[in-house]
């Protein structure tokens, strides 16, 4: 599913026009960007939790030339899928 089909679908189901659905999307995905950058958790009750987490330094394989190089450490977006939703995906 595309950005502009889940606009679609919540504008058929809260009966409002897709403009509204937009900007009422625009405002959940940004206000969960926003807590990420300040390193907060994200808990939707049913849904999941969006975080934050570090990742160490690895040495990595350049697939092109073959050379091994050393990829620093850096933070990562990460989500863990809450019960209601693994349930509802192995039905």
């Amino acid at each position: 599913m595309t950005k502009n089909e889940l606009i679609s679908v919540i504008a058929d189901r809260v009966d409002c026009t897709k403009k509204d659905a937009a900007i009422a999307l625009e405002a959940t995905l940004s206000s969960i960007q926003e807590s990420l950058e300040k390193g907060e958790k994200v808990s939707i009750a049913g849904f999941g939790t969006f975080e934050v987490r570090q990742r160490n330094e690895k040495v990595c394989i350049n697939p092109r030339t073959k050379e091994k190089m050393v990829c620093p450490p850096c933070k990562a977006p990460a989500f863990k899928a809450g019960r209601t939703l693994k349930q509802a995906v192995n039905k």
